[in-house]
C-alpha cells in the first residue's frame, strides 16, 4: 500500500449515494493526505437528493460530483477499494486492500433514515482513516457516532 498518500476508491453500483457520502466525508477529514475517488458499474444521473441534503446540513457540498464509471484501471490504481454493500463487483488485484461495508441503501428512505446512513458512513470513514494513519485536522460536531 502507498505509504505517502494512499488512494481510496469507493465503489457502489450507481455512484450516487453511499459512495458519494464516503468520498465527500473522506475529503473533508483527510484533505490532501488521501487521494479519494468514487465510481460505479452503472453510474446514475446525479447525486441522491437526500444524501446531498444531509451533507449540505453538515456544510459539505456534492455540487462537484458527477457519477462516474468504475473501470479496471481505476481499481488497479487504488490502494484501498471499499465496496459499499450494494453488490458491486470489482476486479481483484494482488496487494490491494478490499473491504465491503454493509451500508443501508438511501434510495426511497426519508431524511431521518438518510441521516442515520450518512452517520454510519461517517464513522466507517473515520475508522478507515485512523487505520491508514491519517489524522484529521477536522472534527465532526454533527456526528452521532462520537
Amino acid at each position: 500500500m502507498s505509504v505517502q498518500r494512499p488512494v481510496v476508491m469507493y465503489a457502489c453500483i450507481h455512484n450516487s449515494g453511499r459512495s458519494v457520502a464516503a468520498k465527500v466525508l473522506t475529503q473533508h477529514y483527510a484533505g490532501d493526505a488521501v487521494e479519494v475517488r468514487s465510481a460505479g458499474s452503472e453510474p446514475g444521473s446525479g447525486v441522491h437528493p437526500g444524501v446531498a441534503a444531509v451533507l449540505a446540513e453538515r456544510g459539505l457540498s456534492t455540487s462537484d460530483h458527477a457519477p462516474s464509471l468504475l473501470t479496471r484501471e481505476s481499481v488497479e490504481d487504488s490502494d484501498v477499494v471499499i465496496k459499499m454493500g450494494c453488490g458491486e463487483t470489482c476486479p481483484v488485484f494482488p496487494g490491494k486492500r478490499y473491504e465491503d461495508w454493509q451500508v443501508e441503501d438511501p434510495k426511497g428512505q426519508d431524511l431521518d433514515v438518510v441521516r442515520r446512513i450518512v452517520d454510519d458512513v461517517d464513522g466507517r470513514v473515520r475508522a478507515l482513516l485512523a487505520d491508514l494513519g491519517v489524522t484529521s485536522p477536522r472534527d465532526a460536531p454533527w456526528s452521532r457516532n462520537t
